[in-house]
């Protein structure tokens, strides 16, 4: 829900209806599959109200019989000769009056305490019931939001995290869900139990003074009024949190990544400093939540008391007037369950300013939940045949451009026929690795269209799609894990000789053995362990598993040295026999026997042809193999 929509619901509502709104909203969304047990803790909230209202009933004839107040005689009464109340209260003294005659006031007295004990136990039992109901749920739905966020993270599109910092990310599936689980989830049980509590002692305070509770309804609306101006800015402020939390995570995240610059630069200082305003803000802006929550509680203390003392005054006004419809047992009990209310309402009114904060997380989540992906499946999708014998690739009049509008590519015709080696060359920033990634859809052409044996890459399932395909990318993307997983990383049931073959064809497996747990060994984060022609082999026997039908390799040598480039240039050589492959290359000197070159300038292809024949034509190619035997 964007600003505008809180803008929106601030202007048409009172904050704490509003936020209700908001609340009711998110769990509609997010608690359907917890009915039971919100049922359950409904009910057994009732009972804990009903509870308390019936053990604190019990201070009346307590009251009465301690100062000697109710001298009245009473008679049995059948059902239905008064009304429901007046028969309950008659035929109590009356069962009360019996036993004092019969056992003695002392004896009846221990009996009003045992009962007294009795109902509190009650209460108790059933205000934990309502509890242990309800925290399953309270943990379920934070759990629920966290794979929602890790399925909708991994789904997106490229193009959404070239906007968003991965810090940020971070901070909202770790940070924003745990407050959301501190403030709105942990805050439910209140929501629940103090509501039903409130109305339960209001209409209780109803029952035994009209009079009375018309008083306390035209004070209580004024008491909720200040405490609803007090949380007005807090979600705001909340949010504002939340966002600067962003950018220190975002900022620590760039720091440790890019360590190596920072130190070499002598920007230790500098980065610091950054650090430093960033937290020094977040503290300031802590504090004023911080403060504004912590009013909430004398406040609400204050006005409770308040409260309490102008009712004192109202009722014992009536009654030492002889104008009061109750006698002075029946105030105290009113006073009790006054008192009852008041303790709820206060916590409730805590509660509200904790669940603004939840909230104000909460909008953070959903602009990741709520984002739309673009990339999606056709209704009707088009088989595809996961063979290289077939596997075609066309590039239609394509023409992309980012957000910024600029195109990126210009009409580009390029077709690759089954089996071929195709490779792109050009300066950086040309286009070369945008134009493959158009293959496998990272990013939709705005122009034009991208064919797989013969059908556009929209009419087909984008997982299907994918399967097609194996890349080999400049850097070897690995994963803290065993270098049997990453090898077998997306291959389901892949067998030990089936992992172990991989690696031989791409002259892995000797250095592999060489380890300390062989396939067994633990690589670090993104491999750190391995060196850097290490990683890229493994990342070749990743694909050679896969056994893709299309190839595409992403400058898969040029990081490398020597050495290196000459092992992992002999996998891919093993690697693309058979295959349709599109290679990008800065090194010329491995593209040198591909079936066709493209010379990739300002994001239009200029060239096209053999080595030999670009050579002979003398152009761009021609300079760019000069510049690099020079």
């Amino acid at each position: 829900m964007d600003a505008g929509i809180h803008r929106g619901y601030n202007r048409n509502f009172p904050p704490a209806i509003a936020t209700m709104k908001e609340l009711l909203s998110f769990l509609k969304r997010y608690a359907r599959p917890y009915k039971t047990q919100i049922v359950l803790s409904v009910v057994f909230n009732f009972l804990t109200a009903f509870f308390t209202l019936f053990s604190f009933a019990f201070i009346i004839p307590i009251l009465q019989m301690l100062f000697g107040l109710n001298t009245e005689q009473y008679f049995y009464m059948e059902v239905g000769s008064a009304s429901l109340k007046d028969v309950a209260v008659n035929n109590f003294y009356y069962y009360m009056s019996e036993m004092i005659a019969n056992h003695g006031p002392s004896f009846t007295l221990a009996m009003l305490g045992v009962i007294l004990v009795v109902t509190c136990l009650a209460k108790v039992m059933t205000a934990y019931l309502s509890e242990y109901f309800t925290i399953p749920m309270q943990n379920g739905v934070v759990r629920d939001i966290r794979r929602q966020m890790y399925d909708k993270i991994v789904s997106l599109p490229i193009g959404f995290f070239t906007s968003e910092r991965k810090g940020d990310i971070m901070a909202r599936l770790s940070g924003d869900v745990q407050e959301v689980q501190n403030s709105v989830m942990a805050s439910l049980f209140s929501l629940v139990k103090y509501p039903i509590m409130i109305i339960a002692c209001l209409g209780m305070m109803l029952v035994v003074s009209w009079r009375l509770t018309i008083f306390v309804f035209i004070m209580l609306p004024i008491v909720g009024g200040v405490m609803g101006a007090v949380g007005k800015k807090l979600k705001a402020k909340s949010l504002e949190s939340q966002n600067k939390w962003g950018d220190i995570l975002s900022n620590a995240e760039e720091t440790i990544g890019g360590l190596r610059v920072v130190k070499a630069f002598n920007a230790e200082d500098k980065m610091s400093a950054r650090f430093n305003r960033q937290t020094q803000d977040f503290y300031r802006i802590n504090n004023a939540v911080g403060r504004r929550m912590a009013l909430a509680h004398p406040m609400s203390e204050f006005l409770g008391t308040t409260a309490i003392a102008i009712i004192l005054w109202f009722g014992g006004s009536l009654i030492l007037s002889n104008h009061s419809d109750i006698d002075a047992a029946s105030f105290i009990y009113y006073m009790v369950m006054f008192y009852s209310l008041i303790n709820p309402a206060k916590d409730l009114s805590k509660t509200s300013y904790t669940v603004r904060k939840g909230l104000a997380a909460k909008e953070r989540i959903d602009k990741i939940l709520e984002a739309v992906n673009p990339i999606t499946d056709p209704d009707k999708p088009e088989e595809v045949d996961n063979n290289p014998a077939k596997s075609s690739v066309e590039l239609r009049g394509v023409t992309f451009a980012y957000d910024d509008g600029h195109p990126v590519l210009k009409d580009i015709n390029l077709e690759v026929k089954p089996g071929q080696t195709v490779a792109i060359v050009g300066q950086s920033g040309s286009g070369k690795s945008t134009l493959v990634d158009l293959i496998p859809r990272f990013w939709d052409v705005s122009e034009g269209e991208v064919l797989v044996d013969g059908k556009n890459v929209k009419e087909l399932r984008v997982h299907d799609l994918r399967g097609l395909m194996g890349n080999v990318n400049q850097e070897a993307i690995l994963f803290n894990d065993t270098i049997f997983n990453n090898i077998a990383f997306g291959v389901k049931n892949a067998t030990r000789e089936q992992v172990e073959a991989a690696a031989k064809v791409a002259n892995a497996h000797e250095f592999i053995m060489e380890t300390e747990n062989g396939y067994d060994t633990e690589i670090g984060d993104r491999g750190c362990k391995l060196s850097g022609g290490q990683r890229q082999r493994i990342s070749i026997a990743r694909a050679i598993l896969k056994d893709p039908a299309i190839l595409i390799l992403d400058e898969a040598t040029s990081a490398l040295d020597t050495e290196s480039e000459r092992l992992v240039q002999e996998a891919l050589d093993s690697l693309m026999k058979g295959r349709t492959t599109i290679v990008i290359a800065h090194r010329l000197s491995t593209i040198i026997n591909a079936d066709k070159i493209c010379v990739l300038h300002d994001g239009e292809i200029v060239e096209t042809g053999t080595h030999d024949q670009l050579l002979a034509q003398g152009g761009i190619y021609k300079h760019l193999v000069d510049m690099q035997q020079v």
